[in-house]
């Protein structure tokens, strides 16, 4: 997409084809990951598997990691993991990416492995340690401020929550300040895949009840199956090219 093009452009059958089988990889890697470690969380990661996919490898804007290594970037998007506990599949799209060696990841919570159970900034491809679930919504917000405010840049910020996580107030002062000052350049993900730690989250698959709480707080809110490829690169581009709101997904 151009400069200025404020055109949607539909994905291709191949390009569609190549998402899909991307996402089917991080599942794979993610079971195979935690299966290794004997811990974890495969199933919070295999809700969000398409997500990652279209975000990591049709949206994000980010240095080539084959070639650079560091990729805490100036000129990067922004990714925060408000659901650290999914931490395989963030390194299994980076992996994916090239970062590092995809055979890395059986390493997952080895004692002498930096890949931990939860992203940490030890990597050169985490902003911020996330795990103590409900923070990173705040983060990200003002990660988003500072780029529109201070850095004037054009760098976007996504934050993938649980929808567990987001029953927890500190996320609805985050939306509060990011509908406030009209962050459209920040995308609030949530992950409804209706299930909490020991029962189903509270708001279960109310999307309307969703949709309307998340309006309410200034937010443009796009409602879509997490699992079809062609509805997520569309969304993704209505949050890009919505100005003046911040955009839920």
């Amino acid at each position: 997409m151009s400069s200025g093009d404020n055109l949607y452009h539909q994905p291709t059958m191949e390009e569609v084809t190549v998402l899909k089988d991307m996402a089917t990889k991080l599942r794979i890697h993610s079971v195979k990951m935690t299966l290794a470690s004997k811990s974890g969380h495969p199933t919070s990661c295999s809700s969000m598997a398409e997500l990652m996919s279209v975000l990591f490898f049709k949206v994000m804007k980010y240095k080539d990691p084959k070639v650079t290594k560091e990729q805490r970037d100036p000129a990067n998007d922004r990714f925060i993991l408000s659901k650290g506990h999914a931490a395989p599949i963030l390194y299994a799209a980076w992996a994916e990416a090239g970062l590092f060696p995809v055979e890395d990841l059986m390493n997952l919570r080895k004692i002498t492995s930096d890949l931990e159970g939860h992203p940490t900034p030890r990597l050169p491809f985490i902003d911020v340690a996330t795990g103590s679930l409900g923070q990173g919504l705040s983060v990200a917000a003002g990660m988003a401020y500072c780029a529109k405010h201070f850095d004037k840049s054009s760098y976007r910020t996504y934050c993938l929550m649980g929808d567990g996580e987001s029953m927890e107030g500190n996320v609805w002062e985050a939306l509060n300040f990011a509908g406030f000052y009209k962050l459209d350049n920040l995308c609030a993900i949530i992950d409804v895949n209706r299930l909490g730690q020991s029962d189903p989250a509270p708001l279960a698959h109310d999307m309307d009840q969703y949709r309307r709480r998340l309006n309410s707080f200034g937010f443009n809110t796009v409602v879509v199956d997490g699992h079809d490829v062609e509805e997520l690169c569309k969304a993704f581009h209505t949050a890009e090219t919505t100005k003046g709101m911040p955009t839920a997904i």
